[in-house]
């Protein structure tokens, strides 16, 4: 599929079953947003198989650290605060009904950029020894989740969205407070 617009060129070109994008301006070519698609098969990667409630957490510390470290989005799509912790749906919908995911059908990990790469290499190192009960009991504790929950009782569903800023301004005072303790030692 080819879209023009201007001189941008998107290429979109399937290969595998995986979708890749390619945005190219004045003949150079440059690599679409990632997506959580190509986050989570470069989690896998790294990581090998996993639980997929374990993957979620993992992708939202992905979003919610390139926020802060990155200035960043790491990917578009929005995370849902569910009764075990943070979902992006466009991903869970991808790997329903597995309790285990070893690859996914689509996504492709060599679109994200260094920065990107390297942030999720440093979440890996931090929560990727975890496991996804204590992932998901820390993202309970977190700003982030427990706003978007506010009124919606315990275990119950819900579909509210983690906003993007919620999830910066929050992991900012966290790396503002690290950075104060470290410059004290």
């Amino acid at each position: 599929m080819r879209n023009n617009c201007c001189v941008f060129t998107v290429y979109t070109v399937y290969c595998r079953g995986k979708v890749i994008q390619y945005l190219t301006f004045g003949g150079d070519v440059m690599n679409a947003q990632a997506s959580v698609f190509d986050v989570a098969t470069y989690i896998l990667e790294k990581s090998g198989p996993m639980t997929t409630w374990k993957l979620q957490k993992l992708v939202y510390y992905c979003q919610a650290w390139s926020l802060v470290w990155d200035g960043d989005q790491i990917f578009d799509e929005e995370i849902e605060a569910w009764a075990n912790g943070p979902v992006c749906r466009k991903l869970y919908e991808q790997h329903k009904g597995q309790f285990r995911v070893n690859n996914l059908p689509i996504g492709n990990a060599s679109v994200l950029t260094e920065d990107q790469k390297e942030t999720v290499d440093v979440v890996l190192r931090d929560y990727g020894d975890r496991s996804p009960k204590w992932l998901s009991d820390l993202t309970h504790m977190e700003d982030p989740w427990r706003k978007a929950r506010k009124g919606i009782p315990r275990g119950e569903r819900g579909e509210s969205v983690i906003s993007k800023e919620s999830m910066a301004e929050y992991y900012e005072s966290l790396d503002e407070e690290n950075a104060a303790r470290l410059s004290e030692s």
